[in-house]
Parts: C-alpha cells; structure tokens; sequence
C-alpha cells in the first residue's frame, strides 16, 4: 500500500498539498501516483509568477510509461518550484513528498485546503484506483 501521510491534503488526482510555517502551500503527487507512473525521466513545472486555479492543469510529469498532467489543488500565484528536478525528476520517486516537490503556490483563498481529502478519504480513492 502506498504512504499516505496524515498531515497533508489530497485530491482525486493525486496531487498532494501541504500548508507551510510561511503560508505557501507545497504541492506534488502521491506515492500512489508515482508508484502507477514510475520511473520519472522529465518533469515540467509551471512558471513562476503563474497564476493557477484549483483543478486546472499547471505541470506535467514523464515517465518510462506516460506523462500525466499535474493539477493545481488550489488556486493561487506561483512562488516556488523545485530547482532539483530539472537534473533529478527521479527525485519524485525516491522521495515524493520531501524533495520530490513540484511547486509552492501562494493562495488566493484560505479555505481551499479545507475542501480536498484528508488522509483516510484519499486512502479510499487510492484502493479504488486498484482495483
């Protein structure tokens, strides 16, 4: 089964979201996602100064099998994305929800993290994707 930790937000896409001590949100895939995609070979991530909306496609990630688009849980304007994985997009894989980040959003809204999946709701969604 993959790691699902409890402190973070999910959506149905397998993007998660994590709150930092500055008020930026982190963001990036699951390890339920890296998992099905694996080995990453190149990722694409959005623009800094880029405006994103919740649910809309910002990044891509590549794989040996599929690329897949990278949606934005929330909405907001880009501050980071991670340097790291221009040389090392297999750092998505090793460690996904450390320094396998994709991006940080500054967002618009407090009270879009409260509408995506804790922990044990995006466990269901996972399962669900198994079978």
């Amino acid at each position: 089964m993959s790691k699902i930790p409890a402190d973070l937000k999910y959506t149905e896409t397998h993007e998660w979201a994590r709150k930092e001590s500055d008020g930026t949100v982190s963001i990036g895939i699951t390890d339920h996602a890296q998992h099905l995609l694996g080995d990453m070979v190149y990722v694409e991530l959005p623009d800094v100064g880029r405006k994103v909306k919740a649910k809309q496609e910002c990044a891509v990630v590549e794989s040996v099998k599929a690329a897949s688009d990278v949606y934005s849980p929330i909405s907001g304007d880009v501050v980071a994305v991670n340097p790291e994985l221009g040389d090392a997009p297999e750092l998505v894989n090793k460690d996904c929800y450390g320094d396998g980040w994709l991006f940080r959003v500054r967002p618009s809204s407090t009270t879009e993290l409260d509408g995506l999946l804790n922990a044990q709701s995006y466990q269901t969604v996972a399962e669900a994707d198994e079978h």
